[in-house]
């Protein structure tokens, strides 16, 4: 195996910078061979270098020490127990082993025949050469002792020890070692010839099992020589001799013990007992620290007494006491004193089980308890079960209630509890009239409600109060002129004079005095109806004017009084006045609630068409409010119906009555020419007093 590794550092030697570590092959495989020894395992091998070289180096000098230390086991097994049937082959090491033990059973066979050593048989180059040496070596112990080389034949059959040696003229200075004549060369003890016939290299006795390491023994080859080296310690209490053997350390002479003052040192092989100066008496025995201490010998014998008797332990001995009759608990002592007799605790004068069956046993007594109750075992009494926490919701629906011997079932609020004393029923609560008004029934409760015009009170939750809806927020728009609250409901009423309640019940409609007849205005007046009266109206036209058409008795909203100009010959005073006309017409507004926008209450119709050309002779029409514009509350805008221009006034502010006044309107024809005239309506405008 030697060679092996020899060759293999001989063929990669030229790869040494493959991995780019700095470790030379001799390194890797000295590593190998170091972990190997110390580890007897190459699995797990850590490397040194990334190169592949060094790693291949590595591990096969590690397998190498490894399958040398197995084959040296093997050889050392052959030469002292003959045999080879104790070793296995399950592992590839053990197969190593049995495989050197069995070459070296054929070389000593080979010896015992007196067969030639260099046998030509084809058992593989291990085995020749571990059957070699065993052949070599005989049946007897030819071996050097661990410090000096082993002696082995050369390869020219010579010995190492220079018998045969001449001087190393006749080989011309070419040998290594030694020269054995007939230009032959030799080598020095543990080595053997170089196959150039010059150069000698070390002999492994390791790995021929040449060596005479024991069992537990490991062989360390060494240069020309080897080494026997213990594989387990000697272990506590030994020493390692020169020898290599385990030898006792002596504690007591060494003075390495730790007996005390009171104790002499007695070496064992491996250790030392320390053995008390002071010897104890009988009934005593010595401690750790040399003290006599008593022996309780009722405890560490087993009966010292006859039957009948007690052990009393006494110092360094102990006496025997006859036994006095000690009955325990549910026995008394019988009338002549000999024995215990059981105790009938459900006769005697106490009541144990408290109204329970009572049940006597031998020592003791038992309660048979009734249902609902469980017996103690500890307090020997009967314990009432709570039903309601070993069995909840389970028992009760609602609400359990636990009692001597048994449970109770209730109910909730707005249950009843049903006829099998568990479920509950729901209770009808309108059946005892809890509310003022009615009641309505629901599961587990009930509802109170009340009927139109009342309301549920808010602290009982069962009384009705009346709303008074006058009240509300919105109880000025349920009447339109006055509301009056009733328990239950309500009713509106009107102003005395002039209004009259709707069909509604709640608006106040207009009396139209001048249909119903109840103005009044004298023959020579008009009535005209307002909100809440009428007024009587009387009209005489200007001077120099004339009425057009008669004056009703009764005027209507659309109704108009109208005066043209009609002058006396020769009055150019009345010629030049600009007015053509004055016309008079009648509104009735309300004071409204809510006013949001404005209201259109008055047309203006004329006859001037809108398309007419203006410089060819066409009219023009201006409006505007000449009197009587309250608060500027009403304006007048011009517009285009129909093809023609219309006046609309508008009312814009709020007015709130009673206000009467005469709003007076100027219509203007204007012509190319200039202004043609003007014509005058008086707006008769009557706000009432109440709002609508």
């Amino acid at each position: 195996m030697a060679l092996c590794v020899l060759l293999l550092c001989s063929l990669f030697g030229g790869l040494l910078g493959q991995g780019g570590e700095h470790f030379s092959l001799d390194d890797c495989c000295k590593h190998g061979q170091k972990y190997g020894n110390n580890h007897k395992e190459c699995t797990s091998l850590p490397l040194i270098s990334g190169s592949p070289t060094c790693r291949i180096v590595q591990e096969q000098c590690c397998v190498t020490v490894l399958e040398d230390n197995m084959c040296t086991i093997g050889i050392n097994v052959a030469k002292e127990q003959g045999a080879c049937d104790s070793l296995l082959t399950s592992t590839c090491e053990t197969k190593t082993t049995k495989m050197c033990c069995d070459c070296c059973l054929l070389g000593r066979a080979a010896h015992e025949l007196d067969v030639p050593c260099d046998h030509s048989l084809s058992v593989g180059y291990q085995c020749s050469l571990v059957s070699r040496a065993c052949c070599v070596d005989g049946a007897s112990n030819n071996q050097t002792s661990q410090s000096g080389p082993t002696e082995l034949p050369n390869k020219d059959g010579t010995s190492e020890a220079g018998d045969h040696s001449v001087p190393d003229d006749q080989c011309k200075g070419k040998c290594a070692h030694l020269c054995v004549g007939n230009n032959t060369c030799g080598c020095l003890k543990g080595y053997k010839l170089r196959p150039d016939g010059k150069s000698c290299e070390d002999i492994n006795e390791c790995l021929l099992g040449s060596s005479n390491c024991r069992v537990g023994e490991r062989c360390i080859n060494t240069e020309g020589a080897f080494r026997c080296i213990r594989e387990v310690s000697c272990g506590t209490g030994y020493e390692l001799t020169e020898s290599n053997n385990c030898k006792d350390i002596d504690e007591c002479e060494t003075g390495i013990h730790n007996c005390g003052q009171q104790f002499e040192c007695q070496n064992t092989q491996g250790s030392f007992r320390c053995i008390p100066k002071v010897k104890c008496g009988n009934g005593f025995i010595q401690d750790a620290l040399g003290n006599c201490i008593d022996i309780n010998e009722c405890v560490t014998q087993t009966s010292p007494c006859n039957r009948g008797h007690i052990c009393i332990n006494t110092v360094g001995s102990y006496i025997c006491q006859r036994n006095s009759v000690n009955c325990g608990r549910g026995y008394h002592l019988s009338d002549d004193g000999t024995r215990c007799v059981d105790i009938d605790e459900c006769k005697g004068p106490q009541e144990v089980c408290s109204g329970h069956a009572c049940i006597n046993q031998l020592g003791s007594y038992r309660c048979e308890c009734e249902t609902g109750y469980n017996f103690n075992s500890i307090t020997r009494l009967c314990e009432d079960i709570n039903e309601c926490r070993h069995y909840p919701g389970r028992l009760c629906a609602h609400k359990c209630e636990n009692t001597p011997g048994s449970y109770q079932c209730s109910c909730t609020t707005g249950f009843k509890l049903s006829s099998d004393g568990r479920n509950c029923d729901d209770l009808n609560e309108c059946e005892s009239n809890p509310c003022s008004q009615e009641c309505a029934n629901v599961y587990g409760s009930y509802q109170c409600y009340c009927r139109r015009g009342y309301q549920l009170s808010d602290i009982d939750a069962m009384t009705c109060e009346d709303i008074d809806e006058c009240a509300l927020p919105t109880g000025g728009h349920i009447c339109s002129y006055r509301c009056h609250n009733t328990p239950g409901s309500f009713h509106c009423s009107c102003p005395v004079n002039g209004y009259t309640l709707a069909i509604n019940g709640r608006s106040c409609q207009d009396v139209d005095e001048c249909v119903t007849g109840r103005h009044t205005c004298a023959e020579s007046e008009s009535c005209f109806n307002i909100q809440g009266g009428f007024r009587c109206l009387s009209f005489d036209c200007p001077h120099n004017y004339r009425r057009v058409g008669q004056t009703a008795a009764r005027l209507e909203r659309s109704d108009t009084v109208r005066c043209v100009k009609s002058c006396q010959p020769n009055d150019i005073a009345c010629v030049l006045d600009p007015t053509h006309s004055v016309a008079h017409t009648f509104i009735s507004l309300p004071t409204f609630r809510e006013f949001l926008r404005p209201e259109e209450i008055v047309f203006l119709r004329t006859t001037v068409p809108v398309y007419g050309s203006y410089h060819l002779g066409g009219y023009d029409v201006k409006f505007e409010i000449l009197e009587g514009n309250v608060e500027n509350a009403f304006d007048i805008l011009k517009r285009v119906e129909n093809g023609v221009y219309v006046g609309v006034v508008r009312q814009v502010k709020p007015l709130i009555g009673p206000i009467a006044t005469v709003l007076k309107l100027s219509m203007r024809n204007l012509t190319a020419q200039g202004d043609s005239g003007q014509n005058i309506i008086n707006v008769h405008i009557f706000v009432s007093e109440f709002w609508f």
